[in-house]
């Protein structure tokens, strides 16, 4: 059960779903979250770090929702 859900998380369209989702929700979280930090030039290492983690959140919550919907569908064809 879980072999299928990793092989369903990381295939391509998944992934590729993922990354447009965060590509678009990623830069407006980091703006809602570090723009002032970003305007006032306080950009450090941490912050940066953040910034990166930023992008993962939409990233994991999109792979999750579209693993979790192929599953019902082929649970309901099934």
């Amino acid at each position: 059960m879980i072999m299928n859900w990793i092989r369903l998380a990381l295939s391509k369209p998944v992934r590729l779903r993922a990354i447009k989702v965060a590509a678009l929700v990623g830069p407006v979280l980091i703006g809602i979250n570090q723009g002032d930090i970003i305007l006032q030039g306080g950009l450090n290492v941490i912050c940066v770090l953040k910034m990166g983690l930023t992008f993962m959140v939409p990233y994991c919550v999109s792979t999750f929702s579209s693993v979790e919907a192929l599953k019902d569908c082929s649970t309901d064809m099934g």
